[in-house]
């Protein structure tokens, strides 16, 4: 039986097409059949990087449009990511729900998301390859939003919803709320409701607390508030976060953003609330090593002069 596996990549990066045809060859030659969406191997193609003696690899692989991407999710074992985290949260929207593992190769900066860097992708393609590699399952969220009683949208994340100013905005009014129980207001920027694979993202960058991967918990981080009690918090995995926009201030515009990817312009009265995902986010693990070393390699943080004892990964 033909095994398949999707190459997801960004599209418009050479280093990213490049890769891609590596990753190509190293799959055909363990056997396994890649998949590719026909919108991203334009840069693969105008910049003719897939010849390989004049027999060009993307006739090796399948490719499929967007319109069949419903039914080649059930049918491809696992996901390459080629890029940053940026193109690993667009592999999970593409896939959230599906169940297929994703596995993401950093060619991008920090790289928080991604499983290997671009110095091992021939390793990381083999492992694959060999179903050497264990799967980890991250808590996503549920998203949703009432106006007036009634349901306006829904949505998922795998790291953050937002609800920030907007451009015309100088600030947002704001009730923060965990359990159906109001815990505080203030006039902010924007409030961050974030799950512990977002406590390094944009949750870090707003002062709230990293969150070690196992550890199952909810985050909501307040960004610039004017008041005393605006501090982090880190609630039950089971608590459902609630912020609600001001009804008395209309000219204080705001928008809710899903991972930075999906957007809804919140109106005055609106509530956001954030549960616990049905559907956590499966990452294809290649290293079992402590989160620990991924922070300090990641952040490239200072730890001379640790004296204590180190436990062999």
């Amino acid at each position: 039986m033909t095994r398949h596996i999707m190459v997801l990549l960004h599209p418009q990066r050479e280093e990213s097409a490049v890769a891609a045809v590596s990753v190509f060859k190293a799959l055909l030659d363990d056997g396994v059949t890649p998949v590719v969406l026909s919108d991203e191997i334009v840069g693969i193609r105008t910049r003719q990087i897939e010849s390989t003696g004049g027999d060009g690899i993307l006739t090796h692989c399948t490719i499929i449009d967007d319109s069949e991407l419903a039914e080649w999710r059930d049918r491809c074992e696992l996901v390459i990511v080629l890029g940053g985290d940026g193109t690993i949260l667009r592999a999970a929207e593409r896939f959230h729900g599906s169940g297929v593992p994703l596995m993401g190769v950093n060619l991008g900066h920090v790289g928080f998301l991604a499983e290997s860097e671009r110095e091992d992708l021939a390793e990381a393609v083999h492992r694959v390859s060999q179903r050497d590699y264990l799967v980890e399952e991250r808590l996503a969220l549920d998203v949703s939003v009432w106006h007036e009683g009634e349901n306006i949208f829904n949505s998922w994340a795998l790291n953050e919803a937002t609800i920030e100013k907007t451009s015309k905005s100088r600030m947002i009014d704001v009730v923060l709320g965990v359990d159906a129980r109001p815990v505080s207001s203030f006039g902010c920027d924007g409030v961050i409701l974030a799950t512990p694979t977002g406590s390094t993202a944009y949750s870090f960058s707003a002062g709230g607390p990293i969150v070690w991967p196992e550890v199952e918990a909810l985050l909501l981080v307040p960004i610039s508030a004017h008041a005393l009690f605006a501090e982090p918090l880190v609630v039950s995995p089971n608590s459902r976060l609630g912020v609600e926009i001001s009804p008395n201030n209309p000219e204080h515009s705001a928008v809710l953003w899903c991972d930075g990817r999906r957007a809804l312009e919140l109106p005055a009265g609106a509530r956001v609330e954030a549960t616990r995902s049905a559907s956590p986010i499966r990452l294809a693990r290649l290293h079992t090593g402590p989160f620990t070393d991924r922070l300090v390699a990641k952040f490239r943080l200072p730890v001379s002069g640790w004296r204590g004892p180190i436990k062999e990964a």
